[in-house]
């Protein structure tokens, strides 16, 4: 998409947008704008203007740079490659929480993991990806949901992946340990059987059990690049993603979800999302922000 050509002749690209410490012009904010774009798929306009201000104004500071125009010719630049990838982190959102959204895990619990623990317990295989896991609540519930109908799933080949496209993180979520506010919408009993209270740099955090963990694989991965997965998947989790992304963009992942994702296999997704234009025909809506795989595909499995 090419950002600058969606501007009026008439707007000066040197005009302020958000100002501060640094100011933000429309010059900028349209490079960073085709960036992100670039790297991740997520679409900025105008009305972001204040966002992108407040999530990379620290960062421009911590790199002894001047403003956004020296920002934006160094993150173009190849010597700019790790302050680039660390703009993807600052501008991405991260809010998640323990079984957010929690109809999705009763309806995974009771209408489609019983299939699924019989076929692990006949010696299948199950297969569930958590695509934008963030710091890992959405994949640990999803550990928890299975180990509550199989405690030992871990002994069969029922695996979890869980992806996201920043790499720090990741790195927490591989770490499992949380605030006691994050555990809030857990309840007691699976909190003192899954959870430990540890002291961390003298707080008090609660550690996930590593019976837990075994379950699940976290690896970097950007949704707009090539997929190393093998598929297929009896479920994906990607919820409150592609609302960042513009319609095509949008399209394109759901018909990709439906190249990995099997035949009757179940894809939740975000309470402000929808699967709409041509993807519709991939998916059958049977619940709140709840779709089922038609078996069809566009453009075969990849």
């Amino acid at each position: 998409m090419n950002f600058q050509a969606t501007l009026e002749p008439k707007l000066s690209p040197d005009e302020c947008l958000a100002s501060g410490e640094y100011p933000l012009t429309r010059r900028d904010l349209n490079e960073i704008a085709a960036m992100i774009y670039a790297d991740a798929g997520i679409y900025l306009n105008e009305t972001k203007a204040s966002l992108v201000y407040s999530r990379l104004s620290k960062h421009i500071r911590s790199l002894g740079l001047k403003g956004f125009r020296d920002y934006c010719q160094l993150v173009a630049s190849p010597a700019g490659a790790p302050a680039r990838r660390d703009m993807l982190s600052h501008l991405t959102t991260n809010f998640t929480r323990f079984f957010r959204e929690n109809h999705h895990f009763e309806h995974l619990k009771t209408e489609v993991l019983p299939d699924l623990v019989a076929r692990a317990k006949q010696g299948g295989r199950v297969r569930i990806w958590s695509a934008a896991c963030s710091d890992g609540q959405e994949p640990y519930s999803i550990a928890l949901t299975v180990l509550s109908l199989l405690p030992n799933a871990a002994d069969y080949d029922f695996r979890i992946l869980a992806t996201d496209i920043d790499p720090k993180i990741l790195a927490l979520a591989r770490a499992g340990c949380y605030d006691a506010t994050a555990l809030e919408t857990v309840s007691p009993a699976m909190r003192k059987q899954w959870f430990k209270e540890v002291e961390v740099g003298g707080r008090s955090k609660w550690q996930i059990d590593d019976r837990v963990k075994r379950l699940i694989t976290f690896n970097e991965l950007n949704l707009m690049a090539q997929w190393p997965l093998k598929g297929p998947f009896d479920v994906i989790f990607c919820r409150n993603v592609v609302i960042y992304f513009d319609e095509p963009t949008q399209m394109k992942i759901w018909s990709r979800f439906a190249s990995v994702l099997d035949s009757g296999g179940h894809l939740y997704i975000g309470h402000s999302e929808r699967v709409s234009g041509d993807a519709k025909a991939l998916f059958d809506n049977i619940g709140v922000t709840t779709y089922r795989h038609t078996g069809k595909f566009h453009g075969g499995r990849s």
